[in-house]
């Protein structure tokens, strides 16, 4: 069935699996897995274990899994994060897909998890196609004005080529950003967390994968989120012995 959705809006569950009735068993679910992690037990079966104990739906299991983490990794991607002033007068180089989709549920008002390492991620998946929302260009704008008010040197956009309609999304953007005079490259490779993973520059993601081994990263999802978009629906789950630095 082709997708045919207009917005990357709320899923019909979230009313009830993130309301805010939900936060307290999610938060526990979040500070047990991340003990799990940290102790050196698998994903998958922690998960799991974690997800009976809380009664979890599957929407539910995969928002937790998003939001936790090790202290190891946690300790990690705090000593090489980046603040806004850091970055300022420098390149940046963004997970494209990554940061874009976040921002495009904040504007649709889709649910935003606050992630026990501060990162702001969606539950959004796009399945190998991408499909641009109502809520694209306006989502490519404001992390272009929110780069700009921080006085980013230029920006480096990475798209995955595997990923269908890669093209067309940097033809709109490379469109908006020529409309605004902003410095940008975007480039279509069939593995950006590779490339970002192992990159000396500065670096906009959320990614797991990419915070775990990358030299220095700036949190744009998080930035742009609570500078431009006051309406977004955030759901803090990170536990309280763990809050993002100020």
């Amino acid at each position: 069935m082709p997708d045919k959705r207009a917005h990357r809006g709320p899923h019909p569950e979230d009313a009830c699996s993130f309301a805010l009735g939900a936060w307290p068993a999610l938060k526990a679910a979040v500070a047990d897995l991340s003990w799990l992690l940290s102790h050196g037990y698998a994903d998958k079966s922690s998960l799991k274990l974690v997800g009976d104990r809380y009664t979890l739906t599957q929407r539910q299991r995969t928002a937790v899994m998003r939001c936790a983490c090790s202290d190891e990794a946690l300790a990690r991607r705090r000593a090489h994060e980046l603040a806004a002033n850091d970055i300022a007068g420098r390149p940046i180089l963004l997970d494209g897909y990554n940061v874009l989709t976040t921002i495009e549920v904040g504007l649709s008002r889709g649910v935003i998890l606050e992630a026990r390492d501060g990162c702001y991620r969606d539950i959004a998946s796009m399945h190998g196609t991408f499909r641009t929302v109502r809520e694209t260009a306006p989502a490519v704008t404001l992390i272009g004005e929110a780069l700009t008010a921080i006085g980013v040197a230029d920006a480096h956009w990475y798209l995955d080529s595997p990923v269908s309609n890669s093209g067309r999304l940097k033809t709109l953007i490379r469109g908006i950003a020529e409309s605004h005079n902003w410095p940008w490259r975007i480039e279509l490779v069939p593995d950006p967390d590779a490339v970002l993973a192992k990159a000396t520059k500065a670096v906009a993601t959320s990614d797991s994968v990419i915070l775990d081994r990358c030299g220095r990263w700036f949190n744009l999802a998080r930035f742009v989120v609570q500078t431009r978009l006051p309406d977004a629906v955030v759901v803090p789950l990170a536990d309280a012995t763990s809050p993002h630095p100020a």
